[in-house]
């Protein structure tokens, strides 16, 4: 059985394909033009992919915090996107998100012994692993970033903690 989730665009889109980026650039958030490959388009599209990611786990699951750390995923992105020296009107949570799995990881960790674990126990849980090690591919990507373009350092430990939860919610 198919089940199709509906939203209401931020924006509305007259068409899906705008051929400006045809020629190997696109666009930050207000417009400037940079390479596809600039780290700030390539850690948007692994934040993408974890997203994604986390919506596979997310149906299986139904974990509603998990779907806060999507919501927050696409406003880290825009943060990404925007230019040194302009302001992004959209807030940030991720202090709050981070305490809250910081709770949940307590929470499922209190019972179970810490240690490696060999993904595959169950589908949801491979899935939820191969998540996790998106998160670090993503949290590594945002450090490369860093270098060039400062991230704040909230940002850099929720996605640290991230990984962490995923780890607890695969167990």
């Amino acid at each position: 059985m198919w089940c199709f989730s509906f939203f209401v665009p931020l924006q509305t889109m007259k068409q899906i394909y705008t051929k400006t980026g045809d020629d190997g650039q696109t666009a930050l958030r207000g417009g400037l033009r940079v390479d596809k490959d600039d780290i700030r388009i390539e850690t948007n599209g692994q934040i993408d992919h974890l997203n994604a990611l986390l919506g596979v786990v997310r149906a299986q699951t139904r974990d509603e915090l998990l779907l806060q750390v999507q919501r927050e995923l696409m406003v880290v992105m825009s943060h990404v996107a925007t230019p040194q020296g302009e302001e992004n009107p959209r807030t940030l949570r991720v202090v709050e998100l981070t305490s809250l799995m910081e709770q949940a990881i307590d929470r499922l960790t209190a019972t179970k012994p810490a240690g490696f674990v060999l993904p595959g126990d169950s589908l949801p849980s491979a899935f939820v692993h191969l998540a996790r090690t998106q998160c670090r591919t993503v949290e590594r990507r945002l450090w490369t970033l860093n270098r060039q373009y400062p991230v704040r350092q909230e940002v850099l430990r929720f996605f640290n903690r991230l990984s962490d939860y995923l780890f607890a919610l695969a167990l």
